[in-house]
């Protein structure tokens, strides 16, 4: 009897320590659980992204933009996933890759470059889309009275460069010159916007200037031949196709010894001697941080000012100044080789 009553209390002292650690797992499960719960705001987003190109300002712009927005999310207990497609320069590809993005239920949506902006603006008025690479949103929104923000679901980035600051640096170069060359495509709207500003700028300082506008990278080199052989300068704007066209531009501009100035960093590189530029992948950088706000902050886009570049940079490109017999001044750089 004895024995029984022992063997009896023996086994409900042991439940009874079974079931104290049980609870004790449970309670630092629960502690622990709550503590990572804490330690960010962020969450799990899925990002698309449609790049017009693939070009060197293009690219690092979007290099930019998942190397910020990806610390910034991480930083905050969160991930991301981002869907990068490119439409090798073919508006109705940036159509299809954002209503695919639009079926698949992405977070929000990152446009490089005008087309992709206009392909995402009309795909959809609800999921959070934030371009880069943008001149001037205005014209690629249609909004005849821009005011810096959209109302919409739409914000981001723009890419333009002072335009007065560019002629100003043309008439520094070139101070003698005569005919302007106006080098651009046709079919890019933000293009056309530089072209438009630019040219009275530089006919007020006593140029004279003319339009040589390529409808895509077809005609790129003709039209090129024609603004070489009747200027003494040539002015491209920041333009996509232009800058997938470089070389085929410097093929003609270099032997006709014509220099061209430019309106970013990557199309100097290939066919220009002078630029007054922004980083792109700084530029990447400022819309990935304001993808971070729309999407752990929960901030409207709408109500976002379009940011532009925070710094401008006079640079050249030395290979092609040496070509040219062109001196710059001291206060700019030289674009890496």
């Amino acid at each position: 009897m004895k024995k029984r009553l022992l063997a009896a209390l023996m086994a409900g002292a042991m439940a009874l320590t079974m079931t104290a650690c049980g609870g004790t797992n449970n309670d630092t499960a629960n502690t622990d659980t709550n503590d990572t719960a804490e330690g960010g705001s962020a969450g799990s987003y899925k990002v698309g992204i449609v790049q017009l190109m693939q070009h060197e300002a293009l690219d690092a712009a979007t290099q930019g933009f998942q190397d910020k927005l990806k610390e910034l999310v991480e930083a905050d207990g969160g991930s991301v996933e981002f869907d990068p497609q490119n439409a090798s320069g073919d508006s109705a590809n940036c159509a299809t890759i954002v209503n695919g993005f639009v079926s698949s239920g992405v977070d929000l949506i990152m446009a490089n470059a005008t087309a992709a902006l206009q392909a995402a603006q009309a795909a959809t008025a609800d999921i959070p889309v934030l371009g880069t690479s943008i001149s001037d949103y205005g014209t690629a929104l249609g909004v005849t009275d821009w005011t810096g923000k959209t109302g919409t679901n739409i914000s981001g980035t723009t890419d333009l460069a002072p335009l007065d600051g560019q002629a100003e640096m043309l008439q520094e170069l070139f101070p003698d010159a005569k005919n302007v060359g106006l080098l651009y495509c046709s079919a890019e709207p933000n293009s056309a916007y530089q072209i438009n500003t630019i040219k009275p700028i530089l006919e007020g300082m006593g140029y004279t200037c003319t339009e040589y506008a390529f409808t895509d990278s077809n005609d790129v080199a003709s039209v090129a031949q024609n603004a070489a052989s009747s200027s003494d300068v040539i002015y491209i704007p920041t333009d996509n196709t232009a800058a997938s066209c470089t070389e085929a531009i410097a093929n003609v501009v270099l032997p006709a010894k014509v220099p061209v100035v430019a309106g970013e960093q990557g199309i100097c590189s290939g066919c220009g001697v002078a630029t007054l530029s922004i980083d792109y992948y700084e530029l990447g950088q400022i819309t990935g941080e304001m993808a971070y706000d729309i999407l752990v902050n929960g901030t409207n886009p709408g109500e976002m000012e379009v940011q532009p570049a925070p710094n401008f940079t006079k640079m050249y490109n030395a290979a092609n100044c040496e070509a040219l017999g062109i001196t710059v001044p001291d206060d700019y750089t030289a674009i890496a080789a």
